[in-house]
């Protein structure tokens, strides 16, 4: 192994001069470190998206945002990526000795490409797989400005693989800290916008559960690589955090055909993690400090629609830290008279909360498919609430009796999901359904699914919410 990978993709997925490169890099990774919280705790693997930067970027940032603190630490990347340009079965592994980027070579572990190419089934060498490959090189940049040069890859391109092989691979090279390891997928291609987030919101929710059963390559392009690396983090008790789903109708592209993002960061059991704040007394925290500031975003966004058609463009770095992070939330329209006027939300964060309070309030307003758009007649007397949810849990239950028994009326969210079929019903919906039976088998029926339907797949996620009006 004596030569180099050339760059295939600099220049076009991202800019292919250094000092470009870097200024492009530095301001992705200033967004995400404004929006990444100060005590966190350290991942051992990645998962996050490979496309173009204006893209992709800030999705793929928020991701390498939490690795800083291994600086230093990490010697040995081992990074995975699905094979876009050449079919092949198996595992694809260089003969070259460093891979070219416009911030300089990076080294590859070739002792442990050896190793991998001797005992692991389905790995082989071909560079032919490498050479016009995206999903790996793309990350290539982040790795070398956040960990810097020392630590050497192992990159894997994945063609026509098992699971199992992949989780085969990374428990050959899991290591200690001096190991990190990133997969490389984006989501759902070329859906239109709508559809896209609701199909990327339950790829999410599998992910979140550690069951790539669920999902398919129509989910993700990295399908096989990402699940092997869900099967070892399962195998090993480890958690999983969400900190980012968007599309590139969010970034810099058109919202009739678009393509789904999202990062994750994986921890071992081990990994010391801060004291968690209470999540209810967060969320109420910020509605008190800055629930005035997103009810007037909700209502200009509506004003604005009404003259321009569309929602209003949020300056999200332009508002407060809380309101920059990543949020999720309801808007309740109602009439003068307080009848329901329209009611559209997110059950999952996976955009800064302010931009995500201005889509929704828009969406209400004209989009509630049980009502006709807002007129501008109605906005002197349109009442306005906002109901800010805290991350939805998973909720293990043992039967239906178990879940009506310990859920709590009046105060948990659900979401409940099964045979593809997902419901949400926000805690404000107990006072139209206060008995826990009555609660959870509607709920039931809002995601499809028979009133008395249990089986052992189901699943269930409880959250709570924080409501302001204004």
């Amino acid at each position: 192994m004596t030569h180099m990978r050339p760059a295939a993709v600099a220049g076009a997925f991202y800019p292919g001069d250094a000092a470009t490169l870097t200024r492009t890099v530095d301001d992705l990774m200033a967004e995400a470190r404004a929006a990444t919280p100060a005590e966190t705790p350290v991942p051992k693997a990645i998962i996050a998206p490979h496309a173009g930067y204006m893209f992709s970027g800030p999705t793929a940032a928020l991701a390498y945002a939490r690795l800083a603190p291994l600086k230093g630490r990490v010697k040995r990347v081992v990074l995975l990526g699905p094979a876009h340009r050449v079919p092949f079965r198996g595992l694809a592994l260089p003969t070259v000795d460093s891979f070219e980027t416009p911030l300089g070579p990076v080294a590859l572990d070739t002792d442990a490409i050896n190793d991998v190419a001797e005992h692991v089934p389905g790995a082989g060498f071909s560079d032919k797989a490498h050479q016009q490959e995206h999903s790996l090189e793309v990350h290539l940049p982040f790795l070398r400005a956040i960990l810097g040069p020392e630590p050497e890859v192992v990159p894997v391109c994945v063609g026509d693989a098992k699971a199992d092989e992949v989780a085969a691979l990374l428990d050959h090279l899991w290591g200690g800290e001096e190991t990190l390891i990133v997969i490389s997928t984006d989501l759902s291609h070329f859906l239109d916008y709508d559809t896209a987030r609701r199909v990327d919101a339950g790829t999410v929710a599998a992910v979140e559960h550690l069951d790539p059963s669920r999902l398919t390559h129509e989910n993700a392009c990295g399908l096989t690589p990402m699940a092997g690396l869900l099967l070892s983090a399962k195998k090993r008790r480890m958690s999983i955090e969400t900190l980012d789903a968007r599309s590139s109708g969010d970034t810099a592209g058109p919202r009739d055909r678009v393509v789904g993002y999202a990062a994750w960061a994986l921890y071992e059991p081990q990994a010391h993690r801060p004291e968690a704040a209470d999540p209810e007394a967060s969320v109420e925290d910020m509605l008190r400090d800055h629930g005035a500031t997103l009810t007037g975003v909700a209502r200009e966004s509506i004003r604005h629609a009404l003259s321009h058609g569309q929602p209003l463009t949020v300056d999200v770095m332009a508002h407060a830290a809380p309101l920059r992070a990543n949020g999720a939330c309801f808007v309740t329209l109602t009439t003068g008279s307080g009848h329901l006027r329209g009611c559209i939300g997110s059950p999952q964060a996976w955009r800064p909360l302010v931009q995500d309070v201005a889509e929704n309030a828009y969406r209400a307003a004209f989009h509630d498919p049980r009502f006709p758009p807002l007129m501008a007649g109605e906005l002197a007397d349109l009442g306005l609430s906002l109901s800010v949810l805290t991350p939805a849990m998973p909720f293990p239950v043992d039967s239906e009796e178990d879940l009506i028994a310990r859920v709590r009326p009046g105060v948990d969210g659900l979401i409940l999901g099964d045979r593809g079929q997902r419901g949400l019903f926000l805690p404000a919906v107990w006072e139209s359904l206060p008995d826990p039976r009555d609660f959870v088998r509607h709920l039931k029926q809002k995601a499809g699914l028979p009133a008395h339907h249990w089986s052992p797949t189901l699943t269930v996620e409880r959250f709570t919410a924080k409501s302001v009006k204004g």
